[in-house]
Order: C-alpha cells, then structure tokens, then sequence
C-alpha cells in the first residue's frame, strides 16, 4: 500500500469513527432498518410508549424518528433523554433523528433560537441520534419572504448544529414544491442553503402528491443531500395518506439511488386516515413494505 492509499483510507475511516454508529450505514449491504416516524402511533405513545415499542419491535421495526420532545423538561415522552436511550437500547432499538419545534423560532431572537437549539442538540447527543430534522414550515410563511426567512434561519441552526457533531435536515412538503418568486420553495432550500449545514428528509409522498418533479429528479438536483427518507401511500381517490399498497404510490418505480441520494435511514410514516387504527396501518405497511418495497433500496 502506498503513502497516499494510506492517507486516504486513514482519513475515511477516521471521519466514519465520528458517526453515531446507529447512523452507520455500509452500502456494501444494502440492508437498512426499518424505520418508523412514531408521530405515526402518536396515540399509543402518549398512553404507553413501551409497550408500543415493543409492539412495533414485534412488526420488524427497529430504527425510529422522535417527536414531540419537550425542551423545558428535556423529556421524550415523559422520560429523560437518558431514559428513553436507556429503553430503546434494552429492547435493542435505535433512532437516527428526530422531529423537533423550530418552525416555531421563525420570529425569535438570536438569543432564543440559540437556547432553543442548544436544547434540541442536547437532548439529541443524548438519545445517541446524528440528525435534528426541521418537520415544516408554517402556513404564514407559504410566501417569498417567508422562503427568504427560513433559509436565513436553516444556515444558522445548521451551523449550530454541526458545531456540536450533528445535522440539520428540512422535512418537506407538498407547498414546498409551489413557486415563490423566481424558483420553487424546495429549491430555495437546496439553493440558498449551504449543502455541508442542511441536508433534507425527503418525503416521497409530498412530492408525488405535488407532482411537480419526480423523486428521482429531484434527488438528481443535488446528489447526496437525501440521507432521510419518508415513505407513505397516497389514497387513490382522496390523495390522503393510506397504508402501504393500498394507494397509488408504486415505489418499485418511482423510488431514486440510495447511493445516489446519500441515504442512512428510511422511516414508513402515516399521518392518519387509518383503516383501524394507527397499530394496525403500520403492522400492514411493514408488511406489505417487507415483501413488495424493500428489496428496491
């Protein structure tokens, strides 16, 4: 092996050594977790967020992106960050990333968003997750100035946050896909953002319902600042969200390169209209994803 080889090799797997190993993905395998955004089961976490976990472990699932965590108490769910590591790692479990409340700090001062963030980040580094994902933008801000705003306060969060070793990702949705001035929302994002500071958590639902480019174009645009996915089907006749196969969604064919896109983790997601109730959409998407989807990753 020469000097250079040597370098290079030492360099990568240096900078793999400061990834939170539930985030290392080894595309030599393409065999990803299966995740879940548990906003997903948002009404049986509040009653029993272990019991729930263990129920959805029992599905296949494996990996989950929080919400809903609590920056005055620093709590998921009504546990510790500590806490719920402590239960997700005793069930043998994992999570990547999280939903946190920044679109609330479009107005706040730098003094309050820094506070704010500095919260997040803790409780993130805590539960052992590599990304803070921004989950969306309020309806004022569907506007120009509201783009200009957002992607003012996604360098800066994204800056603080990569000072402390994590990400910053923007979640979309369909509005983001709607023309504001010159150019769409998302491209807004992926052109007035610095690539290094915000990447995205692309939800394949929302573009197609948008249906204004195709998730494989669009991870095209920018190869390599996709590392989240969502993925959910859309009614047939409603265009709301549905479990997995009973919509129009064909994800054999419409889903990009993982590689392309800089893929770490997928989470299934549905944000209501369950057939039953929201236990039973997601043991059917698992099911149905295990068997029709997942291969195509």
């Amino acid at each position: 092996m020469n000097r250079n080889t040597f370098l290079k090799q030492s360099s990568a797997l240096a900078a793999l050594a400061l990834i939170p190993s539930s985030c290392v993905v080894s595309f030599s395998n393409t065999s990803f977790p299966l995740g879940l955004q548990l906003y997903t089961v948002r009404d049986f976490m509040a009653k029993d967020p272990v019991g729930t976990l263990k129920k959805l472990k029992a599905m296949g699932y494996s990996d989950f992106e929080s919400y809903g965590f609590d920056t005055v108490n620093k709590t998921y769910y009504g546990y510790s960050a500590n806490e719920f590591k402590t239960i997700l790692e005793d069930l043998e479990l994992s999570t990547c990333t999280g939903h946190y409340g920044l679109p609330g700090l479009m107005e706040a001062s730098e003094t309050d968003l820094k506070n704010y963030v500095d919260a997040c980040i803790e409780g993130a580094k805590a539960l052992g997750d590599h990304y803070i994902t921004w989950p969306k933008l309020g309806d004022a801000y569907h506007t120009l100035e509201g783009y200009t705003l957002l992607v003012q306060k996604l360098n800066a969060i994204g800056a603080q946050v990569s000072a402390a070793g994590l990400k910053l990702a923007y979640h979309n949705f369909g509005y983001d896909f709607n023309t504001y001035g010159d150019k769409t929302g998302m491209n807004w994002v992926l052109e007035e953002t610095d690539p290094d500071l915000v990447k995205i958590e692309v939800d394949f639902y929302w573009v197609m319902h948008a249906g204004v480019i195709s998730p494989k174009a669009l991870i095209e645009k920018a190869p390599g600042r996709f590392p989240l996915w969502h993925i959910k089907d859309m009614d047939k006749v409603t265009r709301d969200y549905t479990e997995l196969g009973n919509g129009s969604i064909d994800y054999t064919k419409v889903l990009p390169n993982a590689k392309t896109a800089g893929l770490e983790r997928y989470y299934i997601e549905q944000g209501g209209n369950f057939a039953v109730n929201s236990m039973e959409s997601v043991a059917e998407s698992a099911s149905y994803f295990k068997k029709h989807i997942q291969g195509f990753i």
